[in-house]
């Protein structure tokens, strides 16, 4: 389902793969049934292959792994969450373009 550069993150790897990582996460908070996730997806895949080597890029069903929605008070889904040195530096709620992404994740690149 997501395109080859972007990962598949779940409660049991959250804080290795995003928390510890050395570069910027992008984590993608989304659900099968959600519409506006499913429009997502395309951007996304296109994202983490634009950024590769650079951030990861990676998706997060809530259904499947509540623990760390819950854990970062997810409401709303789509929701994207940019993490940097293991903190949320910039978060999007709701369905965005390819060059909002883009701006979200430019400000936190040095």
């Amino acid at each position: 389902m997501a395109g080859p550069n972007t990962l598949t993150f779940s409660d049991a790897t959250f804080d290795q793969e995003v928390l510890n990582s050395p570069v910027p996460v992008l984590v993608d908070f989304w659900a099968e049934w959600c519409g506006p996730c499913r429009m997502m997806e395309p951007t996304i895949d296109a994202i983490a292959t634009d950024y590769s080597g650079r951030v990861k890029v990676g998706k997060l069903n809530v259904d499947e792994n509540g623990n760390t929605a819950m854990r970062y008070g997810i409401r709303g889904i789509p929701t994207l969450l940019l993490f940097k040195g293991g903190k949320v530096v910039d978060q999007r709620v709701g369905a965005i373009g390819k060059s909002e992404v883009q701006r979200m994740l430019d400000a936190h690149l040095s």
